[in-house]
C-alpha cells in the first residue's frame, strides 16, 4: 500500500505530516501476518536482544522491541547483563545465540560499558542473524547494492516511508546531514543504489562541511540525522523539500511535568512552512526504526525454512 505521491508543494497549513506511527501499524500487521505463515511451516521467528549495563534510554527502548515482537507473534526474549559483564562474557554469550537454532535475530544494544569495544561485539554476531544490519558482510552487501543482506532499520525505515507516500527519488537531489555507521552512511548508500525508492544522487554533509545551508537548500529530499537540536532552519531548506528528521534531543521545557521534551535535528515549526512533506518528532521515523527490526527478523526467520 502506498499513500498519493507527493505534490512537492506544502499545503495552505504547511507542509503534509509523514505519519510514522500509522506506517510503522501497517509494517508491523504484515510481519504479523508473515509470522502466522512461518509458524503453520513450522518456524517461529525469535529475536534475542541483549542488554548490558543499566543505561535508562536503552532499557526503555530495548523493551519496546520486547513487547513489539511479542505482539506480533514472534519469541520476544531480552538478556539483560550487569555493567560489570567483560568483553569475553559478552562474546560467549553471542556464540551461544548464534548456535541456538530457535534465535533468529540478535541484537546487542549500544552503547556499551567503555571496557567492551562495540565493534568486535558486531563482528562475532552472525550476519545472517545480524538484523541490525551493522555486521561488516550485511554493510558490504548494501554498499554493493545486493538484497540478501541486512539494511540498518532506521535508514530502511527512511526509504520505506519515501516510497509508500510516493516521494519521487528517482534522479532527486538527497541530501543527508550525518554520516554516523548507523543512519547517515547506510541512508547515503540504500538512496544511490538503481531501484524503487532510490536512483538519486546523493550528497553527505557532516561537521567539516563548507557551506552546509548551500548544500541542505538545493536537495530535494533532506534527510537530517546529526544529533543537534533543531539545526535545520527555515532558511536552509527549499521550497517544496521532503524534509526527514531522523533526530531525537531531549531539551529542557519548564511547561512539561518532566521539564524537558523531544525536538528533532529540525526546526519543526519553521521548516514545515516551507516544505513540502516532513516528519515529526516524536511520531516520525521512531517508530519505524522497530517496525523494520521486526521486519529483518522475519527474513532471518525465512531463510531456515527448508529449500
Amino acid at each position: 500500500m502506498r499513500a498519493a505521491e507527493s505534490s512537492n508543494s506544502p499545503t495552505s497549513a504547511g507542509a503534509r505530516l509523514i505519519d510514522g506511527v500509522a506506517l510503522a501499524k501497517l509494517i508491523r500487521a504484515e510481519v504479523a501476518a508473515e509470522v502466522v505463515a512461518l509458524k503453520e511451516a513450522g518456524v517461529t521467528p525469535g529475536l534475542t536482544v541483549v542488554l548490558v549495563g543499566d543505561d535508562a534510554g536503552s532499557a526503555v527502548y530495548v523493551g519496546a522491541k520486547e513487547k513489539a515482537s511479542r505482539e506480533a507473534g514472534m519469541t520476544g526474549e531480552t538478556i539483560r547483563l550487569p555493567a560489570s559483564t567483560s568483553q569475553a562474557e559478552l562474546l560467549a554469550l553471542v556464540e551461544q545465540l548464534n548456535a541456538d537454532e530457535s534465535v533468529h535475530g540478535v541484537l546487542v544494544q549500544m552503547p556499551l560499558p567503555k571496557h567492551i569495544d562495540p565493534d568486535t561485539v558486531i563482528r562475532h554476531i552472525d550476519p545472517l542473524k545480524d538484523v541490525d544490519g551493522f555486521h561488516p558482510v550485511n554493510v558490504g552487501k548494501l554498499l554493493i547494492g545486493h538484497s540478501d543482506g541486512f539494511a540498518p532499520c532506521t535508514p530502511a525505515g527512511v526509504q520505506r516511508m519515501l516510497v509508500h507516500y510516493g516521494v519521487k527519488t528517482r534522479g532527486a537531489d538527497v541530501v543527508v546531514v550525518g554520516r554516523s555507521t548507523i543512519v547517515g552512511k547506510p541512508m547515503a548508500a540504500l538512496m544511490v543504489q538503481s531501484g524503487d525508492g532510490a536512483d538519486a544522487t546523493v550528497t553527505i554533509c557532516h561537521s567539516r562541511t563548507r557551506d552546509l545551508a548551500g548544500h541542505t537548500r538545493r536537495a530535494d529530499i533532506l534527510i537530517v540525522a546529526a544529533g543537534r537540536a533543531r539545526m535545520i532552519t527555515a532558511d536552509m531548506v527549499k521550497p517544496g523539500a521532503v524534509v526527514i528528521d531522523v533526530g531525537m534531543n531531549r531539551i529542557p521545557d519548564a511547561s512539561r511535568k518532566s521539564g524537558t521534551r523531544l525536538v528533532g535535528d529540525v526546526d519543526f515549526e519553521g521548516v514545515r512552512q516551507v516544505a513540502s512533506l516532513i516528519t515529526p518528532v516524536p511520531g516520525g521515523v521512531g517508530p519505524m526504526t522497530i517496525a523494520m527490526l521486526l521486519r529483518n527478523t522475519v527474513r532471518a526467520a525465512r531463510r531456515t525454512l527448508p529449500a
